[in-house]
Formats: C-alpha cells, sequence, structure tokens
C-alpha cells in the first residue's frame, strides 16, 4: 500500500490531541489476525488484573496502579480509601509547605526539594520534574545512587541554591527501607545536615509501607510525617502514587490534569477493538518488531527537550518487566526488548549515523510534540523559525530510516503538558501489560534485579572479611583467599577497593595474582 494511504489509516484520539502512527512499522492486517486468540486472551488478563486478581503470583501481589487514576475500579473500599485518604493528605501537605505552615527551623519557607530514592521511586519524579518543573515551587535535586561522589556534588549544587541545607526538605522514597542505596543515600544526607547543624528529622518526609524499616526509622527521628506506599504498587510503575505526587505538588505542578491525562488514556485503551486501542497496537507493533522474542531494541527518540528522560524512564518500565528468563509455564524463554535513546535533534549528530548506516538491531519510537513554544517564534532563517528545523529534523531522519529498511513507529501528542504526560506514560504502562501477555510471562516480578542485591549482599560479607584478615604484612589475595575461604577473584576486588579508599596499601606486581595489600 502507498505510504499515504498506510499514514491515513494511524489511530487518532483527536479529543486528546494524540496520534499513533504504524505506517513505516510495514505490518499487515494478517499479522493481527494471526495473534488474535493471544490478543483476546490480553484483554482478558488486563480485564482481570484490573479487578484485583493477584498478577504477581511469585509475590502473592495484587497489581494496582490502574486504580490510582481510577478509584472506582479498586476492588474493595478500604483500597479506594487508601487512594484517596493519601492524595487529600499529601495536598494537604503541599499547600502547608506553600504557605510556610510547614517550615524549616530556621524561619523562611522551604526553598528546595531533595528526593532521596531509587529505580522507580527516582526515576518517575525526575522525569515528572524535568519535563513539567520549570516554574517549580521547589527546586528539586536527586540523590538516586550510593555513590559518595555523587551526593557529594549534589550536597555542592544546593549549598549554592539559596539557603543551602537550613531551607532544603528531604523526600525519603522507599517502600520496605531496606533498599540498601536509599538507606545508604538518606544517611549521607542526615550526616551532612548534622554536619551543617541541623536536625535532619525536622527537614525530613518518608514514603514508604506501613510499619517498615523506613516507617520506623522516620518514627524514632521526629519526621514532619509519614505518607504511605502500598504494595500493591510496583516501583516502576509508581508514579501516579504518592512516590511520584508528593514531589510533584510540592513543586506545584497540577496532579489531577496528571491523573485525568492517565485516567483517559486507559479508557481508551480498555477497548477490544483492536483498530482503537492504541497500547494494543503499541503491543503488537513491538511483537511484529522483534518476531515476539525482543529481537530487535527500541530507540526511542522524542523530539522535544522536556522529555529528555523518558527513554531512560522507558528502559526501567519495559526492561524491568519484560526482560524474564521464563514464562508463566516455567519455560525458558529469554524474553525482553532493550530500550535506548535520548532527544531529536541532538541525535542527528549522535547515534542516528549508525541507525541509519549500522547494524540493523532495532526499530526507532520518535515522539512528536507539535507545538514548538508557546508564544511567537523568530525567523532564524527567512520564513523558518526553529520549531521548522525540528519538525524538518524527525520527518527527515524518518523518511532516511524508513529507505534504508529501518522500520518506525511514531507517536504525537500537541504539547508537554501534564496531562498529555500522563496519556503517554499510561500508553506506555498499558502496552507493557499487553505485550507481557502476548508473550506470556509475568511483567510484575524482577528476580534478575534480586539476584544482583543477594551478589552484593555476598560481596560485602568478604569485603568485611578481608578487612578482619589484613595485616601489617604483605599478603597476595590467594594468601587471604586461602585464610578465609573465598574466591580469590573476589578477595582481590575487595582488596583493590580497600586500597582505592585508604583503607590498605596496594604494591602492584607483574600481574594481579603477584599484587600484594598490606594495612
Amino acid at each position: 500500500m502507498p505510504s499515504w494511504e498506510k499514514y491515513t489509516e494511524l489511530l487518532r484520539y483527536q479529543k486528546l490531541r494524540f496520534s499513533l502512527d504504524l505506517s513505516r512499522t510495514d505490518m499487515e492486517q494478517s499479522y493481527i489476525d494471526a495473534l488474535q486468540p493471544k490478543i483476546d486472551e490480553a484483554y482478558h488478563n488486563l480485564v482481570k488484573l484490573e479487578a484485583g486478581e493477584i498478577a504477581n503470583p511469585d509475590e502473592g501481589r495484587m497489581v494496582g496502579h490502574y486504580w490510582l487514576r481510577n478509584t472506582d475500579l479498586a476492588p474493595t473500599p478500604e483500597i479506594k480509601a487508601q487512594i484517596v485518604d493519601p492524595i487529600a493528605q499529601l495536598k494537604q501537605l503541599a499547600d502547608d509547605v506553600h504557605h510556610g505552615k510547614i517550615a524549616p527551623p530556621a524561619g523562611g519557607r522551604f526553598e528546595t526539594l531533595l528526593i532521596i530514592g531509587i529505580g522507580g521511586s527516582a526515576l518517575g519524579p525526575q522525569l515528572v520534574y524535568e519535563a513539567l518543573g520549570t516554574d517549580s515551587k521547589l527546586t528539586t535535586f536527586f540523590f538516586d545512587n550510593t555513590d559518595p561522589a555523587g551526593c557529594d556534588a549534589t550536597l555542592k549544587k544546593i549549598s549554592r541554591n539559596g539557603s543551602g541545607l537550613s531551607k532544603t526538605l528531604s523526600l525519603v522514597v522507599s517502600k520496605s527501607g531496606g533498599t540498601a542505596e536509599t538507606r545508604n543515600a538518606m544517611l549521607e544526607a542526615q550526616h551532612a545536615y548534622e554536619e551543617a547543624g541541623l536536625n535532619f528529622g525536622k527537614h525530613a518526609i518518608a514514603i514508604t509501607g506501613d510499619g517498615s524499616k523506613l516507617y520506623q526509622y522516620a518514627e524514632a527521628n521526629n519526621f514532619i510525617t509519614t505518607l504511605p506506599m502500598e504494595d500493591w504498587v510496583g516501583g516502576r510503575s509508581s508514579v501516579m502514587s504518592t512516590v511520584g505526587l508528593v514531589p510533584a505538588a510540592l513543586q506545584g505542578i497540577d496532579i489531577d490534569a496528571f491523573l485525568s491525562g492517565a485516567k483517559e488514556m486507559d479508557d481508551r485503551t480498555r477497548s477490544h477493538d483492536t483498530s482503537k486501542n492504541a497500547a494494543m497496537q503499541l503491543a503488537l507493533a513491538w511483537h511484529h518488531a522483534g518476531n515476539g522474542k525482543g529481537e530487535k531494541d527500541m530507540v526511542v527518540l522524542p523530539y522535544k527537550d522536556s522529555l529528555v528522560l523518558f527513554s531512560k524512564y522507558l528502559q526501567q518500565l519495559v526492561m524491568e518487566s519484560l526482560g524474564k528468563e521464563h514464562d508463566l509455564d516455567g519455560n525458558v524463554v529469554n524474553q525482553g526488548i532493550a530500550v535506548y535513546g535520548n532527544k531529536g535533534s541532538t541525535d542527528q549528530h549522535a547515534y542516528v549515523q549508525q541507525l541509519r548506516d549500522g547494524v540493523h538491531n532495532f526499530f526507532a519510537t520518535f515522539i512528536e510534540v507539535r507545538n514548538g513554544r508557546t508564544g511567537s517564534s523568530i525567523e532564524v532563517d527567512p520564513g523558518n523559525t526553529s520549531a521548522d528545523y525540528l519538525q524538518g529534523f524527525l520527518r527527515g531522519t524518518r523518511k532516511a530510516l524508513y529507505e534504508s529498511g529501518r522500520k518506525s513507529i511514531t507517536i504525537s501528542i500537541h504539547e508537554v503538558n501534564p496531562h498529555s504526560l500522563g496519556m503517554l506514560i499510561a500508553l506506555f504502562e498499558r502496552a507493557v501489560t499487553f505485550y507481557a501477555s502476548l508473550v506470556n510471562i509475568n511483567a510484575y516480578h524482577q528476580p534478575g534485579v534480586e539476584a544482583g542485591k543477594k551478589a552484593a549482599g555476598e560481596f560485602l560479607d568478604i569485603l568485611n572479611q578481608v578487612r578482619g584478615a589484613l595485616t601489617g604484612w604483605q599478603k597476595t589475595a590467594s594468601d587471604i583467599a586461602e585464610a578465609i575461604s573465598q574466591d580469590p577473584e573476589d578477595v582481590y576486588h575487595a582488596l583493590v577497593h580497600l586500597a582505592a579508599n585508604s583503607e590498605a596499601i596496594q604494591s602492584e606486581g607483574a600481574n594481579p595474582s603477584e599484587d600484594s595489600f598490606m594495612l
């Protein structure tokens, strides 16, 4: 079919000023027809999920992020209250902070927000702040790792912003309170406050599970308040829970519009008519591009600076949800879709060269924002504005890729605002849910992440054993490994770490086996 005729079949939600163009995927109706039994099952599975059926059998949990933007879907009055009551509470909290009713002990008002979390507890708020926080009431910073140098760099930025930590409100986000990276970053923040002569608790709010380690810590250290984080909300889909709504409300972002955008996308993608369901069409395009096996990576190219973190956000949402070794029947399938990207047109001068001419291992997803800016624009050339160029680069790249046999999806919105960002997030969340059903995997657990945490804990145990075995006499990794009955390579990495951080002295030999270490 000629490209124009194919293009005119695109799916449009006119009221939402949204469209999904699959004309450059070359997916034929026959492909969709062949998958119809699996499509019907995917629709049925989502109905059950939204009704409260256990959707994460490994952990025995319901999956309720769709209830967050439509509380009428909540399966019980108690769960509905768990959504409605915190929203009222966080709105009041934000209002109290903005009007100085909740204020720093030194006086004045809070001017800065430090969000302490990792994974979904940071990525969602980071995306929302980057996309919508231009006029934020609180300048926002993040501790999203256990990197001490990164913490120091962020603290320096805070110190140059207004009154520094004395007017900085810290938001600690962890469902269990046991996540090492978040705990470490919180302790780094607490130490910095104390070094500045400030009481951390009087500057801190916790978002956590009821009775968790963080909840208990917040109680013991007299945090300003604690807000709930329910176990039926996973980290990578938590941006519309207290995890994302508390910082957004504190920043002055319209959280009602954000939730409304997601709800309206949810409403439209509950249709069992695939021709009208953007999320199912998106999932089918992924399935077609990678033969249902993730054989092609997804390159996300948002042509708007404010969406620069969208590809990073989608990395977690898509890869943690879909990257699974086993299917629901226990078969080894090694499913997943690798996601990477950056913003257009920056990539005209970066890796688009390889996308056009290099290894053909991807499909592209363009995010088009049709409105260039609010207000008038200058002409950078006679008759052309900067927005004209941005559109030209998008269309030109899309065309050049297709001419070279590279397939692409184009998602178009009118502008980036709370409503449209909510729409985009909901679209991809539902596409992930549908795709997981199509390939018969559990999208809501993360055994690989848990395996990494376990291995990290084992290394820390070895590290402390190595500390105890170091003496003032020079020893090799093999010497210490034999003494503590551990693998020499693990011991060597522990020794190098101790030497790099001034806890040991390293003398290099001809190779690592001949390196020696001492206190």
